[in-house]
């Protein structure tokens, strides 16, 4: 009996009428995607205290003292070489004074900043590590192209690090053998056409797009690694400039990209709770002060390995009284850079970067790790071949959980005579809580361009950096630091 029948024969009855229970249904969340196109849309350079800007500055420098370092590297030539085949556009390439189209730019940029592995690290203690300042040669491509103030550039890639920093923190992508780099495409995505001016509605498109046909696997960084290893995340940002192209133009991708059923939370990894409402803010701390400016180029979880070796080469004076050394990892650190046996006998740059027994072997041996700790007869080493082979990596449950800054290792060594010593790491300089000062960013820089130019220009670039956020035109700013005509 349909109900409007019914409620006319009870009323004929005399019989009084129940309205019907009120049912509280919660609102639905709204998708992902959307909620970070408003947080972007929303976002703006007033939110941004000194501080911030401060931060935002050293981490250009930084990132500009990495990509000239790296500037003739065959790796990053070779993706110069291409970016600069296309024909004259918009977006300058660093190091030159020529332009190409933003993507490529973007690309070009990006490799020269992370070649070296010694540009920042954002460490999650439960998900793993990404590195935001990858994203600062995309934001400054496309703010150059769309003719933006430095205050945009500067607002852009904060949304940049807060959007990579926010995701790796919670969704768990690398525990299911995907790249790190897969948080890149939504970061730039948005950062990028944030600075295109795109309207909420073709953000959302925009981080679609960039996520559908681009997910990266996490073979990048396993077993032999390589020169891809320095280069995934400047693919990513290439493919996040190019997509978000495409959604200003107006073409539109697979919907809901997170929560579909068969997109990113099916597929990838598993769904998570992410309140962005919790995103950094006006007074609300923003994710970039929160990354760490590596002191070695090397993999984020062998800077404290690093630092240990070097206090217990020290404390025992020769590494021939050493018969076995343990060394104690976080288990992402285990994962990436202890677990397989290539990492024993590393045979190029990028195995040997990503290497604990031989970033540890090499700095107890030499007192350092730099540059040129991965020349071709560093690698081949028979001393610091036979110390690794006396090396073992555990992955330490208790250190999923940082006690410091940055993550944890600990070192134990077994000597000749039975005794035994430890080192364990939990802090470093530059990481959160102990950032690196101007000074100490400064001379990073110096470290880092000796030789490109004469000293008082040197100290002009510095001046230049340091005072971005007062830049009136970005197309000038970058051809300062022309390496070539």
């Amino acid at each position: 009996m349909k109900l409007a029948r019914r409620k006319v024969l009870a009323l004929a009855a005399g019989a009084a009428v129940m309205p019907a229970p009120f049912i509280a249904r919660a609102e639905p969340i709204r998708p992902l995607a959307e909620r970070l196109a408003e947080y972007a849309d929303t976002l703006s350079f007033q939110d941004l205290d000194a501080a911030t800007v401060e931060r935002v500055k050293s981490h250009i420098v930084d990132s500009f003292a990495c990509a000239i370092a790296a500037f003739d590297e065959p790796p990053v030539r070779i993706c110069r070489d291409l970016a600069l085949a296309s024909k004259d556009g918009p977006s300058t390439v660093l190091g030159t004074h020529r332009r190409t189209m933003p993507d490529l730019a973007s690309f070009a940029n990006g490799a020269a900043i992370r070649y070296y592995d010694l540009n920042d690290a954002y460490a999650s203690p439960v998900f793993g590590a990404v590195h935001p300042s990858d994203h600062i040669g995309a934001c400054l491509a496309v703010a150059e192209a769309e003719k933006a103030s430095a205050a945009d550039a500067i607002t852009a890639i904060v949304l940049a690090y807060e959007i990579n920093c926010r995701l790796i923190d919670k969704i768990d992508a690398l525990g299911h053998n995907w790249d790190p780099t897969i948080f890149s495409l939504p970061a730039v995505a948005l950062a990028t056409g944030k600075l295109m001016k795109l309207p909420r509605e073709r953000l959302v498109q925009a981080v679609n797009l960039a996520l559908n046909d681009h997910i990266p696997m996490g073979q990048t960084r396993t077993q032999t690694n390589s020169d891809w290893k320095g280069l995934s995340d400047s693919e990513a940002e290439r493919n996040a400039v190019f997509v978000t192209q495409l959604a200003r133009a107006g073409l539109t991708g697979p919907a809901p990209i997170f929560e579909g059923r068969k997109g990113f939370f099916e597929l990838v990894a598993p769904k998570a709770d992410i309140n962005v409402a919790d995103f950094g803010k006006r007074d609300v701390r923003f994710r970039i002060h929160d990354c760490g400016v590596k002191a070695y180029p090397a993999v984020v979880y062998s800077q404290t390995a690093i630092v240990a070796g070097l206090e217990m080469a020290k404390a025992i004076g020769s590494v021939d009284k050493i018969t076995a050394l343990q060394i104690g990892a976080t288990p992402r650190g285990y994962e990436q850079a202890g677990r397989d046996p290539e990492k024993w006998t590393p045979k190029n740059r990028d195995t040997a970067d990503h290497s604990l027994p031989y970033l540890t072997a090499r700095a107890m041996v030499d007192g350092d790790i730099s540059n040129a700790s991965y020349a071709p007869e560093k690698l081949h080493d028979p001393k610091i071949l036979a110390l690794m082979q006396k090396i073992t990596v555990k992955p330490e449950s208790e250190f999923s959980k940082f006690k410091g800054n940055a993550p944890p290792t600990r070192l134990t060594a077994t000597l000749t005579d039975g005794s035994t010593v430890t080192r364990q790491v939990d802090n470093m300089p530059g990481f959160p809580g102990l950032p690196m000062s101007r000074e100490g960013m400064s001379a990073k820089f110096r470290s880092n361009v000796a030789g490109r130019w004469p000293a008082v220009e040197v100290d002009g670039l510095l001046q230049a950096l340091w005072s971005f956020d007062q830049a009136s035109d970005i197309e000038a700013f970058l051809g300062r630091f022309a390496l070539t005509a």
